[in-house]
């Protein structure tokens, strides 16, 4: 039992490495894209269309250089009257660079020149067959006189049978699929091979040519796509053609040398393929697997009613998905802080909502039991009050619930701090002159401009909900100063008073707290202006601080801070 639950916490953990990895869309997206850039690449390898060119090039120039000494040495062999051939190489190597004398010491020019297929047959049996080269010997006429395919070992010279046909394909059939579609590329459109009756020699054009004395070559496929290439030079003593002389390859030879390079980069590519698509799944899953656990995470934030889910953390990586992560735990913190502060606030508006309800009912109810008039003005004065006070709350309450909702949709723009505040002092001074307070305003000067990006009307409400304050606390003669300066990287507004202060700096901001002069009637206030006021600076990415006065005087201290706009 204590290993059986290792083991089986293990394979679970593979398990779920597995469904995340391998059958994720985003993993098989990854590992396909790069697969198929992989086989784009081995695509474009496997054409080898300029390899190919190159072979036939090198191809071609051997075959030449082959087919001038064969013809050469022809030409001196084909009249001895000896079974051995004497070769004399200073006269061979002048006849090649171009000199018309014959290289034996024995011939004689003025001899008729006729090509002896018996003379001839050992010379292709010793030089052609070991280069797996077919050569053809023709006549002026374009009479085929020997073909190296019908020469023996002993060098006689039979009509050896057709070779059978050989199954078409080359054994593998991603090459057969391969050398289906490399027809339709561009760069390799050759004529098609054929084999004519001995007496048509004439009818390969590169013959024809050699017996106009010129040489020619000329590459051609045949019925299977293999390429054949042909080599056709003259025979010639002094300056007389007396013949030509045919070499080609066997077909396929060339196609076999790009079918071993095939295999070699096909080995590679497979090799590479392995290794390309392992490390593409596990980088996938390095990515799918976390998003997979996000989004799980996500949908159960959705659907729980009773516990509070946890975003996986993957913080601790420096990519996108720790990025991500670090996001949507923040995002679910502040969706169930919100959540929280609605349940709070719809319970306070509830608690504060019955006080002047249960009032009211009282003095509806105790309304006809009045018997006199006196008691009845009261009772209606009880009414009205609460009327009253019901609809400062609902007002109150109705503009705490759309500031959220209206700072989201409506645009910041750059406000002057210091015009605004000195605008609001200015309309709350005839309110705290009928108090008997005076509003002073102030502006500390310095070389940035108290400029800050929000709403202009929200601001405001928070400069007159901090001046009404401060007047309401204020005595009669009292003064309630405003000041604003830029201080570094912010706007700072502070607003004082006279008053008794502040007790609680934190309480004084809660929903529906009041703390109320006892000059001042009871209701009168909703106790929301102080809140009210730190969520509109807290939606501007500032803070509203309270205490109490540090020069030395009585009094509260509110301080707004807010990020200072760039210029």
């Amino acid at each position: 039992m204590p290993l059986a639950r290792p083991v089986f916490a293990f394979f679970r953990g593979l398990g779920r490495l597995i469904n995340f990895t391998f059958f994720s869309s985003l993993t098989r997206r990854i590992v396909i894209l790069n697969l198929v850039a992989l086989a784009a690449l081995v695509a474009g390898i496997m054409y080898l269309n300029s390899f190919r060119a190159g072979l036939i090039d090198v191809r071609v120039q051997a075959l030449r250089v082959q087919g001038e000494i064969i013809s050469a040495a022809i030409a001196a062999s084909a009249t001895a009257d000896s079974n051995v051939i004497e070769v004399n190489p200073d006269r061979l190597l002048e006849l090649y660079m171009g000199e018309y004398s014959s290289p034996f010491s024995f011939f004689d020019p003025t001899l008729e020149f006729p090509i002896n297929p018996e003379r001839v047959a050992p010379l292709l049996r010793n030089v052609v067959a070991p280069t797996r080269t077919r050569a053809r010997i023709y006549g002026r006429d374009g009479m085929m006189i020997i073909d190296s395919n019908n020469i023996f070992a002993s060098g006689e010279i039979l009509s050896a049978p057709a070779a059978p046909a050989e199954p078409e394909g080359t054994g593998f059939f991603l090459f057969d699929i391969w050398n289906w579609v490399a027809r339709f590329l561009p760069g390799g459109t050759y004529p098609l091979y054929q084999d004519y009756p001995a007496n048509e020699g004439l009818r390969y054009p590169e013959v024809a040519s050699a017996l106009n004395g010129s040489p020619a070559d000329i590459v051609r496929v045949d019925s299977r796509g293999q390429l054949v290439v042909a080599v056709a030079v003259p025979i010639q003593r002094q300056r007389s053609i007396v013949g030509a002389l045919l070499l080609s390859t066997s077909p396929g030879e060339i196609d076999e040398i790009v079918t071993q390079e095939r295999w070699s980069i096909l080995r590679i590519a497979l090799v590479s393929a392995l290794v390309t698509g392992s490390l593409s799944a596990l980088m996938a899953g390095t990515i799918a697997g976390p998003m997979r656990r996000l989004a799980e995470a996500a949908e159960r934030v959705q659907t729980s009613i009773t516990a509070r889910e946890e975003i996986p953390d993957f913080t601790d990586r420096s990519d996108e998905i720790g990025h991500l992560s670090g996001s949507l735990r923040a995002m679910t913190n502040a969706l169930y802080n919100r959540i929280d502060a609605i349940e709070r606030f719809a319970a306070d508006v509830a608690h504060e909502l019955k006080n002047p309800l249960t009032s009211l009912r009282s003095a509806v109810e105790t309304l006809p039991l009045a018997r006199t008039d006196a008691d009845r003005a009261r009772l209606t004065e009880i009414i009205q009050h609460d009327v009253r006070r019901l609809d400062r709350l609902i007002s109150d309450i109705s503009n705490a619930s759309r500031i959220d909702a209206e700072l989201a949709r409506e645009n910041t723009e750059k406000v002057d701090l210091a015009g605004l505040a000195q605008a609001i002092c200015a309309i709350q001074s005839d309110l705290a002159a009928t108090h008997g307070v005076s509003v002073v305003f102030s502006q500390k000067k310095g070389k940035a401009e108290p400029l800050v990006l929000g709403h202009d009307t929200r601001l405001a409400q928070v400069f007159t909900n901090l001046i009404d304050n401060a007047i309401s606390f204020s005595p009669s003669g009292g003064t309630v100063g405003v000041s604003v300066g830029v201080e570094g990287d912010y706007v700072v507004a502070r607003v004082t008073d006279e008053g008794p202060g502040v007790s609680d700096p934190e309480k004084v901001f809660q929903r529906f707290y009041t703390d109320r002069p006892e000059a001042e009637s009871f209701g009168d206030h909703s106790g929301l202006g102080l809140s009210i006021s730190r969520q509109i600076a807290q939606a501007h990415k500032g803070a509203l601080e309270a205490g109490n006065r540090d020069d030395g005087r009585a009094g509260a201290l509110f301080t707004l801070t807010l990020p200072r706009a760039r210029t």
